[in-house]
């Protein structure tokens, strides 16, 4: 028997009402009903397969921007180890000239071709995280911890997007799941202890951050370098920072790929309770 408040959870009183609305009456909020987010704000189902197909494809740019980066960084220290061998003596070298010139405009490539993949990559995954946090709401407006405007301003927030957006991403995972984990997470409020685990997503977030600490540091000593030794050490920080940034991108793949069809299979299952995506 569906619950006679909101006409879309099971009932589990004997007053014929749900845990969602159970709770809601308790807040003296009322219960959402389909297509509603808990703060009363339009949540329509859409789909989120286009977007997702953008961003994998964007990752994959990213990859191989980090791929040119890494070889263009070997260029670099082939060059820097010349540069080591000869004694510094490149007026005798007018070709080791030519090639350490030629090292500096690939890498000063690679470093804009990753720029702009990255901002690429930014601006269609968070179109499509918005639009999977919008989704979440439709399946369970209750299991949120963060409003829907955190979905993309956490990203921009100084030591704030070191978790907030896990933590959305982790809502949203919920919600998109076993029905069973989203309302025993409801019924508890948001207790920590009634999250299941969440490998890739933790995965994920791990290398992203690791990548961005790792990043910043090497950059850092890549333009404090001025000897061919300091330029060499330096570069290799950088390439292991563009490692940790495949790796997170392969991460990232996996974690729009598999949350995608999430809500898609989610959204086709029970059309008479959510519809279908449009």
């Amino acid at each position: 028997m569906l619950c006679t408040e909101c006409q879309f959870n099971a009932a589990t009183t004997s007053d014929g009402l749900c845990g969602v609305c159970v709770i809601a009456a308790a807040q003296s909020q009322p219960a959402p009903r389909p297509g509603y987010s808990f703060n009363g704000h339009p949540a329509q189902l859409r789909s989120p397969v286009g977007l997702a197909r953008a961003t994998i494809a964007l990752l994959g740019v990213v990859i191989a921007a980090d791929l040119y980066s890494l070889w263009a960084g070997t260029v670099v220290q082939d060059v820097m180890d010349d540069l080591l061998g000869s004694g510094y003596t490149v007026g005798y070298r007018p070709d080791l000239v030519r090639e350490a010139e030629r090292a500096d405009t690939l890498y000063s490539v690679s470093g804009y071709l990753q720029t702009a993949a990255l901002v690429a990559t930014c601006v269609v995954f968070l179109c499509w995280f918005h639009r999977v946090r919008v989704n979440a709401e439709v399946f369970e407006p209750y299991i949120h911890s963060k409003t829907r405007g955190w979905t993309v301003g956490s990203w921009f927030v100084p030591v704030v997007n070191l978790w907030f957006p896990r933590r959305i991403a982790l809502d949203i995972w919920d919600a998109s799941g076993d029905r069973s984990v989203a309302l025993d997470r409801t019924m508890t409020l948001g207790d920590s202890s009634a999250r299941a685990t969440h490998p890739l997503i933790n995965g994920w977030w791990t290398l992203w951050v690791a990548s961005l600490l790792v990043g910043r540091w090497a950059s850092s000593g890549y333009w404090a370098a001025e000897e061919p030794d300091e330029v060499d050490a330096a570069v290799s920080g950088l390439m292991l920072a563009d490692v940790v940034d495949i790796a997170a991108a392969v991460m990232a793949i996996l974690f729009v790929r598999r949350l995608t069809r999430m809500q898609d299979a989610k959204a086709k299952a029970d059309p008479p309770t959510i519809g279908h995506v449009s």
